[in-house]
């Protein structure tokens, strides 16, 4: 899930509780080059006020019309764009395909409490499966994990994997922090940078970003870590990146990585075993030299290869295999 998922649920809610009813829609399948993944969501209310994406601009604007026109009052509907003249009457510039779940909420206690739990979900809960029924008879959670589909469905009923959003932790303020930054909301991650040195987080001026005037160390310690987070240390400074790596570890963080060169990083490494209490399995888990090699010197290239060898991991790429 992306940041967006978080500003598109917190965007119902507010409508929801002024007492709008909202529609929310769920890429399903997607077929050819279609812009959006499974799982990608748009929210809208009946002022055609929306928030959230589905394509790369037409059929959100098809939606949005026929919403205001009078469609969608059904619970639930499954809607195509693209492809045969059963879709609707929109050909994709990409010449892809996609089907839409539309689901119309009403502002009521059920609902409600629905689009808290989708909420509490992408803030960092347990991963959950939302089953809704086709008829509009029903819609539940149940458990679920990261390596289910996103998305499955048949004819009676659709199951939509939701889970964490992803988040970007960055351990301390460099000049390779911002550029990592920006790369990083564009990806959709949510991006937290943890650093106690108020001379630095003056520099800091990235908008949209969470800055916590703590140690890394302490952020990540007090769970600020799920599965779906990345921790990069960026400071050369050891007394920031050290302790951040000690604890990043210990999470279920996908990615840990800590910027510095072969000479470093082997440094580093033999310091967390000695010093740390780091185990060689735990050392392990740390990029070290961060990033991919792509021969990076100025701020922005290291902040690229940085997000590419996480755009990689969070894919399932395989170094090797690129």
């Amino acid at each position: 899930m992306h940041h967006l998922d978080i500003k598109v649920i917190e965007r119902a809610l507010k409508w929801a509780n002024q007492g709008l009813t909202v529609w929310l829609c769920t890429v399903l399948k997607t077929f050819g080059s279609a812009p959006r993944e499974p799982g990608a969501m748009l929210a809208a209310c009946s002022t055609g006020d929306y928030l959230g994406s589905l394509s790369g601009g037409c059929v959100e604007e098809d939606f949005i019309a026929r919403l205001q026109n009078g469609e969608f009052n059904e619970p639930v509907q499954r809607v195509r764009y693209g492809g045969d003249a059963g879709s609707a009457n929109i050909r994709l510039p990409c010449g892809g395909r996609l089907e839409v779940l539309v689901e119309r909420l009403a502002p009521n206690t059920e609902n409600l409490t629905h689009l808290e739990v989708m909420h509490a979900t992408l803030l960092g809960r347990q991963p959950l499966t939302r089953c809704i029924t086709l008829d509009g008879s029903s819609k539940r959670f149940n458990p679920s994990n990261n390596t289910e589909p996103t998305v499955t469905f048949d004819t009676a009923s659709v199951n939509i994997r939701i889970g964490p959003a992803l988040r970007l932790i960055i351990a301390g303020i460099s000049s390779v922090s911002a550029p990592c930054a920006l790369f990083a909301q564009t990806l959709g991650f949510e991006v937290i940078v943890c650093d106690p040195r108020d001379e630095a987080r003056q520099n800091f001026t990235v908008a949209g970003v969470e800055v916590q005037a703590v140690l890394p160390s302490v952020f990540i310690a007090s769970g600020g870590c799920h599965a779906n987070t990345a921790v990069v240390a960026l400071t050369h400074d050891p007394r920031i990146d050290d302790l951040a790596m000690i604890e990043a570890v210990r999470t279920e963080a996908f990615y840990i990585g800590v910027m510095g060169s072969q000479l470093t990083s082997q440094q580093r490494a033999e310091r967390l075993l000695r010093s740390g209490g780091l185990t060689e399995s735990q050392v392990a888990r740390i990029a070290m030299p961060i990033g991919l090699n792509l021969g990076s010197k100025t701020p922005a290239e290291i902040a690229l290869a940085v997000m590419a060898d996480i755009a990689r991991l969070s894919r399932g790429k395989a170094r090797h295999a690129l």
